[in-house]
């Protein structure tokens, strides 16, 4: 379901136009897309800060011609305050499908001593612009030492095609051993040596 957004036409380009619409806690943003001219609005600031916590959010925009369904393409933040400088939004169609980047959550806890390690933290998936799913969910409940889990392994969400390589490593599942453990003995190992001299 699309969050209905206020979408107000703008004249005014530039920075000093942008700075003093974020000042008035609005966001400059523009809107591409169905081989219409790109149309240059300014959207309420905290409402839109708020749709952002979640990843590909699709808005209906309501602009003095109607609404129109629209979804975050780009988001530009300062990148020491992390506010939002700017936004582009590109129009959809109910039904239309669209490629979006959909992050990948690991669930569960793999066989004790071992540790999951994450290759790739989103797939690239072909969705309906108004059904694009939150994440990929990816059970690692007691898998063993050894355990690789590719692109091609994942359980997608219904309808949804995969774009990203079938055989990109998503994650593996290795002992501790290799890791903070042997670096502990390294030092240990190091301590004894200088106090042999």
């Amino acid at each position: 379901m699309a969050d209905r957004i206020q979408a107000d036409p703008r004249d005014d380009f530039g920075k000093g136009a942008a700075r003093k619409l974020r000042a008035v806690g609005k966001i400059p943003a523009v809107i591409y897309g169905h081989g219409s001219d790109p149309q240059h609005v300014s959207l309420p600031g905290h409402e839109m800060s708020l749709l952002l916590r979640k990843a590909n959010a699709v808005l209906e925009l309501e602009l003095p011609g109607g609404t129109a369904l629209a979804l975050v393409k780009d988001v530009q933040r300062d990148p020491v305050r992390q506010i939002i400088e700017h936004l582009d939004l590109i129009l959809v169609r109910s039904g239309e499908r669209v490629s979006v980047e959909i992050p990948i959550r690991v669930e569960g806890e793999p066989a004790a001593g071992t540790v999951v390690s994450l290759d790739i933290s989103t797939l690239n998936l072909e969705v309906e612009a108004t059904h694009i799913p939150e994440g990929v969910i990816v059970d690692v409940t007691d898998a063993p030492d050894g355990t690789h889990i590719i692109a091609s392994q994942l359980t997608l969400p219904a309808g949804a095609v995969l774009l990203t390589d079938a055989d990109a490593l998503i994650l593996t599942v290795g002992g501790t051993s290799g890791g903070d453990v042997g670096a502990d003995d390294a030092a240990a190992a190091a301590e004894a040596a200088a106090e042999n001299e």
